[in-house]
């Protein structure tokens, strides 16, 4: 089984205010995401805020530890629901197309996007390895930690990415 698991506890800051909740053509970019894995997933939550009608999970160990709490949190939650993968998605890509899940999830886990390593499949046992990937260093990069898992790397065209007001907006008149 699959956990989608919806990464959502970053301050916006470049943003200027939630963009969990920005509107993408009268839909919350959280929507897009759950509309886009929907289908690719066997069960899904959202990590690091609530969100209506999903189940949320707080950052682990702690808050403010950027992508890597969301993860972990997803990791801690597949291990003691029984999902054998977890499918990180950040908030911001609201349209991922289903041939890069695909991929994501085809690939031997653990798999991230090389572009976008926040976009990734894990193995959902390595909640362990994370707690102490997150004890014994400081790199708080999803790529540091895909390397100390041994991560593949997948080169694969990047979907869009809203760190901006401007970055939505622009997406907004395509």
């Amino acid at each position: 089984m699959i956990l989608g698991a919806i990464l959502a506890g970053g301050q916006s800051s470049r943003f200027g205010s939630d963009k969990a909740i920005a509107l993408l053509e009268g839909r919350t970019l959280i929507e897009h995401v759950v509309g886009a894995i929907s289908g690719e997933v066997d069960g899904m939550i959202v990590c690091g805020r609530a969100y209506p009608g999903l189940q949320a999970v707080p950052d682990r160990p702690r808050s403010a530890l950027g992508p890597l709490g969301g993860i972990n949190a997803a990791l801690r939650y597949a291990a003691d629901n029984g999902f054998a993968k977890v499918l990180t998605v950040p908030c911001d890509t609201p349209y991922i197309g289903s041939d890069l899940l695909a991929a994501l999830i085809s690939a031997p886990a653990p798999a991230y996007l090389a572009s976008l390593p926040v976009l990734a499949c894990w193995p959902g046992d390595l909640a362990v390895r994370l707690d102490a990937y997150l004890d014994q260093t400081a790199d708080r990069s999803v790529r540091g930690w895909a390397r100390t898992v041994g991560a593949t790397a997948l080169d694969h065209p990047a979907p869009a990415n809203l760190n901006s007001r401007n970055d939505l907006d622009v997406l907004s008149r395509r």
